[in-house]
């Protein structure tokens, strides 16, 4: 029997408080190979120039609630078997793995594929990307969690490629017994993952993949990588593009892959050309 798949792209980037999410989002949808699964817009709020308000400690609260509402619905109307989700910042995770979770009878495996954990909101840092994996665990932010029908098991989550996590990142991985590899490690032998996917008997996985996990000297469209502006409040990834792919498809070998979230990807070369062609008068008259 068929699995039913649905593509999501939702361009949302109140979550990481910055609009280039957008066209990252848009751009990756159109960069994946051509499939008859239907691709479904999710309905986002466009960037008008209005700065973001903080509502309780997240920027862009309502927002955010409003289009991870809009992603439920859109799923539970199409009830597939498998979801690809184009992102957009790391928040718009939640919704299709939540889900998934719930479709697999609360057993569903998660790799979580990113150089940082988001489990915790990062003092003086309100924004809402940093909190998917906490609130799909039933902790992160109430407001959110609470849409987390079925958290997801610690036990069945496994983080690939965390740099140099916090002391309250590392509090929580302990606490709740997540287990954990580096980039390094991955680059001997994935087996570490394979073994915890046969010991676990995980039959479904979904795999979040951050791009950010990449190194930004290798893979220029991240957020880390701004031509013009180093950024340097949290630490940047350091997987090559080969030991992903590598990653990926080991993980599609060993068990049925029924997710995949691809998200921050913030195309600058891209971004400036389009910003270029804006303002040039012949193509705007």
């Amino acid at each position: 029997m068929s699995k039913k798949t649905i593509r999501l792209l939702m361009p949302q980037w109140q979550g990481g408080d910055n609009p280039n999410y957008s066209f990252g989002a848009e751009l990756l949808a159109w960069l994946a190979p051509d499939h008859d699964q239907p691709l479904i817009k999710v309905p986002v709020q466009a960037y008008d120039g209005t700065p973001l308000v903080n509502e309780n400690g997240m920027h862009g609260r309502t927002q955010l609630l409003e289009q991870l509402e809009a992603a439920e619905h859109i799923i539970q109307a199409h009830k597939p078997d498998r979801i690809v989700m184009f992102g957009g910042d790391c928040l718009v995770e939640q919704a299709p793995f939540a889900y998934l979770n719930e479709r697999y009878g609360g057993e569903l495996g998660l790799i979580w594929i990113d150089a940082h954990s988001d489990l915790v909101r990062y003092v003086g840092y309100d924004n809402g990307h940093t909190l998917p994996l906490g609130n799909l665990l039933g902790e992160g932010d109430p407001e959110f969690a609470r849409h987390v029908k079925v958290p997801l098991k610690p036990e069945n989550v496994f983080m690939a490629g965390l740099t140099a996590p916090t002391e309250q990142e590392t509090e929580v991985i302990h606490r709740l017994g997540i287990k954990t590899v580096g980039t390094e490690e991955l680059s001997n032998s994935t087996e570490v993952i394979k073994e915890w996917i046969r010991k676990s008997g995980i039959k479904h996985l979904a795999i979040h993949l951050d791009l950010d996990v990449l190194d930004p000297t290798k893979f220029r469209s991240l957020l880390f990588a701004n031509p013009d502006k180093p950024y340097d409040l949290s630490p940047a990834g350091t997987m090559p593009i080969p030991q992903l792919l590598h990653l990926i498809k080991e993980l599609s070998e060993e068990t049925e892959v029924v997710g995949l979230g691809i998200t921050e990807h913030m195309p600058w070369d891209a971004i400036n050309l389009k910003h270029l062609l804006g303002e040039i008068p012949i193509l705007n008259t």
